[in-house]
């Protein structure tokens, strides 16, 4: 048991963001899932307590449980919930990194599942026809983040072809639009706030690839603050703390020169980079050689 704890550790951290993402949904899922299975054979629930972390339509509820917000964003209602969800957070998350950093995937799905609730939550207590679901309405699921994904890789690549199981080949944009047209259809559908949420996680990944281009990074404040608090969660700094040692100071007067050599590499890889994505964004991604393609999704793993 310890050995396969230790593979999953293993598998997660050599991951890309996007893996990683995909690791943490399926936790959350087998641990909820497991736990309402062990409670129910001495005929308990644990509903009660999960509902603490889906989100509430009720803004009063809301105020009594506002981590929610990022909560809900990694719990599903069952198993076809999260097995479409990650098949699509896996294909459009791995095409993302073609385009953009591993540091956006993670600020983009969270933009989009921030503002996918957020419009849901908004939707609800402004239009009348959602007036009597308020009270008891709770949404779970990470489709907002991934449609944020999806719509940010259609700006960005508007013309890139996907190929589809019954529809053939497509354009990423017209994907996009289609599936954007299907919540707009099924706004007073049973899952309403679903589909609310779609749309609110789409023009999130829209206006993130829009202003990125302009050269605002609207994931930017989320980065930062998951940058402040992941000192924090790791283990190996809580064990340094906790050992007493003193101060010491290192003082080095001698560069090494290789690392001269490392910065040079770094920039001749780095320009390379660059060439590529100008070539894409002018003729597309099928007309890269394959050490082009390579030399892309390696550069997507640092």
């Amino acid at each position: 048991m310890a050995d396969i704890i230790t593979d999953i550790k293993n598998a997660y951290k050599r991951g890309n963001a996007f893996i990683q993402l995909i690791f943490i949904n399926v936790g959350v899922f087998f641990v909820t899932a497991l736990v309402g299975v062990a409670l129910m054979l001495f005929n308990r629930s644990a509903s009660g307590f999960w509902e603490l972390f889906q989100l509430p339509a009720s803004f009063g509820r809301f105020i009594y449980q506002p981590w929610s917000i990022f909560t809900y964003m990694f719990m599903h209602a069952d198993l076809l919930h999260i097995l479409f969800n990650m098949l699509w957070l896996y294909w459009f998350g791995s095409l993302f990194l073609y385009f953009f950093s591993a540091k956006h995937l993670r600020g983009v799905y969270l933009l989009g599942g921030i503002c996918g609730g957020l419009l849901y939550m908004i939707s609800y207590n402004l239009f009348p026809y959602f007036a009597p679901m308020v009270d008891h309405s709770l949404m779970v699921g990470a489709s907002a983040s991934i449609l944020a994904i999806v719509t940010a890789v259609a700006y960005r690549e508007p013309n890139y072809p996907v190929r589809l199981l019954l529809f053939g080949t497509m354009k990423l944009k017209y994907l996009a639009l289609f599936v954007v047209l299907t919540d707009l259809l099924f706004l007073t559908s049973s899952n309403a706030g679903g589909h609310i949420a779609h749309l609110g996680g789409a023009l999130a990944g829209l206006f993130f690839a829009a202003m990125l281009q302009k050269g605002t990074d609207l994931t930017l404040w989320i980065n930062k603050a998951l940058d402040g608090l992941s000192p924090l969660l790791n283990k190996k700094n809580w064990k340094m703390k906790s050992k007493k040692s003193k101060p010491t100071m290192n003082v080095h007067y001698n560069r090494n020169p290789k690392d001269f050599d490392y910065n040079a590499q770094k920039k001749k890889q780095s320009e390379e980079i660059d060439r590529i994505l100008d070539k894409i964004k002018k003729s597309g991604y099928e007309n890269l050689t394959t050490e082009e393609k390579k030399s892309l999704f390696d550069a997507s793993k640092k």
